[in-house]
This record gives structure tokens, sequence and C-alpha cells, in this order.
């Protein structure tokens, strides 16, 4: 079960909480002018109707999709994974390929249990990597297509924004007449401005963001895993294939162990 993703969740409500009280602490009473549904409506409403222009139904539905991805942490342990393909190598080496059948459908990540399954099936690492290689392209370009709708929505947002300040002013210039109405109703045409660039800035714009981060993460981490398998498929050595995967960990993680490993052979410099 993933774990929600904080950062994200942190920066929005933050977002939202310190902006909402920036408001209540300049504008006291008034603050209630910010609540405006004309302006809200001009916004989300333009917004909403251009996006589907721009986009199919599909396109929707993998933006809502990559959209959950960006509230959800990727839970790679990439150490965990190292060891994870040592034992299928050991195994391998020990019982042959035909014996990683016991242990396939007892693999959790699907990814991986596709690659050692097409290994069981005698296929050749060319075409092991091409299928593989495949699918990462293929869950890389809808999550690009998901990404695209965010990205659309953070450059629409402040345009309709603009076009509800455009309405808000031509209707204050037919009141010209009473000079009282200006001031509300230029502040109200602001609105539509600002409920726009906030729509862009604090949400559409960062998520695309997020949403690239956690692609690039997961693209790198299945790249680490085809080379894993494509070990293990060749036969190669447990502890060459441990030292080739764990140049992808972490720098830190790996400093770390070094230093415990230089640690454990001073206290045991005869072992």
């Amino acid at each position: 079960m993933k774990k929600f993703d904080l950062s994200t969740i942190i920066g929005l409500v933050s977002g939202i909480v310190l902006l909402t009280l920036a408001i209540v602490v300049a504008g006291g009473k008034d603050s209630l002018i910010f609540i405006s549904l004309s302006s809200f409506l001009t916004t989300v409403g333009g917004l909403v109707a251009s996006l589907l222009i721009n986009f199919s139904f599909i396109n929707f539905k993998q933006s809502y999709s990559t959209l959950q991805g960006a509230f959800k942490e990727n839970s790679y342990d990439m150490n965990q994974l190292v060891e994870q393909f040592v034992e299928l190598s050991t195994m391998a080496r020990r019982e042959g390929l035909l014996s990683l059948d016991r242990v396939v459908e007892d693999i959790e990540d699907p990814f991986i249990r596709k690659g050692i399954q097409l290994t069981v099936d005698g296929l050749e690492a060319e075409v092991i990597k091409e299928i593989l290689m495949a699918e990462i392209f293929s869950q890389e370009e809808k999550e690009k297509n998901g990404k695209a709708v965010l990205d659309k929505a953070g450059e629409m947002a402040p345009a309709w924004g603009m076009v509800g300040t455009l309405i808000g002013l031509v209707l204050m210039l037919q009141n010209l007449d009473d000079p009282k109405t200006i001031g509300p109703s230029m502040a109200i045409a602001l609105i539509t401005t600002f409920y726009g660039s906030v729509l862009a800035n604090l949400l559409f714009i960062p998520l695309a963001g997020k949403v690239k981060l956690k692609t690039e993460q997961k693209v790198f981490v299945k790249q680490v895993i085809i080379e894993g398998i494509l070990g293990v498929q060749s036969g190669q050595n447990p502890k060459l294939l441990r030292e080739k995967l764990q140049v992808f960990v972490e720098p830190t993680k790996s400093k770390k162990e070094d230093e415990s490993m230089a640690i454990n052979e001073e206290v045991a410099p005869g072992v």
C-alpha cells in the first residue's frame, strides 16, 4: 500500500492556510470580498471549457490517474531491491532458471514479476529488455499526457482570470456616473485575476512539476529493475550483480554502508 506524499499535502494545505491568513490579517472585515461566486465561475468555468476543447476525455482520465500519483509516495527501497535480485540470482545459479517459477507468484511488484516470468519462459535477454522497455515507454507516455493537462491548466488559468477582470471592468465603466461604485467594482473585477493566479501557481504548475519528478523516479527504478532481471537471466554472479546494482543506490546510503564495513574491519581485522 502506497503512503501519501506528505510534502505535496503539506505544501498545498500550508499554501491555502497562509494565503487565507494573509487576506484576513490585511483585509479584516472586508476579507469576504475575496469570495465571489461570479469570479469563481468565470475562471474555473472558462478553464474547464478550454481544457475540454484542447484535450480528449481519455486525456482527462489519464490526468486524474497521474494526479493521484502526485499525492502518493513512491515506496521503493533500493537496498531491498538489490537484495531481492541477489537472492533470485543465487537461486537461479544453484537450481537453474526454471526454479524461479516457484517464486514468481510471490513477487509483489508486477514489473519484476513480469520480468522474471519472461526469464523463466526462456526468452532472450534482448527480447526481455525490449518488452520491459516498451512497458516503461507506455507508462511514461500516459503520465506525460496527464501532465500535459496540468501544464495547460497552469497556462490558461491566469488568462481566464484576466477575462473575468475585463468583464468586471466593462460592467464598471457602465456605472461611471456613480463614483462610489468604482472602487468596489474594481476590486471585484480583480478577484478573477487573483483566482486565476492562485490556481496556476499554487495548484496546477506545482502539481505538474511533482508529476514530472515522480515519473522520472519511476522510470529510473524500472531501469534498475531491468538491469537486475537481465543479470539474473544471464546467470551473473550474485556478488557481481550486487556490486553492479549498488551503483544505483543513493550515495548517502552507500557511504554509510562503507563506513559500517570499515568499522567492522577495524574491530575484527583477522576475520
